[in-house]
């Protein structure tokens, strides 16, 4: 075999091998930027198995995991002292997902999770309020840290004020999710 053979098919490998099922099959609604810096993507994944299970939907009864990822921007590291992509923690964010063609609703508040291809970030194993080739829209709530969740220095209150950011509100309409749920991990 050539030198030229070989390297050919350990980029395929490597292509193969780049990211998971799982990874392969996330669908990113969208970012925003909020306040100073904070970069929030939403995105939605398979379920998958997470622990506790008293507290997150069995993965066999669940149809995807609703996923939002809130980390610093490249500006913030400079303007805050942030590490850039570094998590944001505290926040309150809450999902609901409403079937277009039914009208049912699903309300799920989303709590910290970690893995090994997120790291932390916010999420919950849920069960759609309908089919899966429904169309769905998604409206998910940020809401920064409360009061006594988070202290404040004077020099941030001087810059920013209290709040990482005033609470903000997403919608993504006209989603189509049955890739996500026919997907596995």
């Amino acid at each position: 075999m050539t030198v030229r053979r070989v390297l050919l098919s350990l980029f395929v490998l490597g292509l193969l091998f780049q990211a998971s099922p799982a990874q392969a099959q996330e669908k990113v609604f969208g970012e925003e930027v909020l306040g100073p810096g904070v970069k929030v993507t939403f995105l939605v994944a398979p379920s998958g198995d997470v622990e506790p299970t008293a507290q997150n939907l069995d993965e066999a009864r669940s149809d995807l995991h609703l996923e939002v990822l809130a980390g610093w921007t490249e500006a913030a590291s400079d303007e805050v002292g942030a590490s850039a992509g570094g998590f944001v923690p505290y926040l309150n964010l809450f999902a609901t997902v409403q079937n277009e063609d039914t009208g049912q609703v699903k309300k799920v508040t989303l709590v910290p999770h970690v893995n090994q291809s997120d790291n932390f970030h916010y999420a919950r194993n849920i069960a759609l309020p309908g089919g899966p080739d429904d169309p769905y829209t998604v409206v998910f709530e940020v809401h920064p840290p409360e009061k006594f969740e988070l202290a404040t220095h004077k020099d941030w209150r001087t810059a920013y004020g209290t709040r990482l950011f005033p609470p903000a509100t997403v919608t993504y309409k006209n989603l189509q999710l049955g890739e996500i749920v026919r997907a596995t991990r």
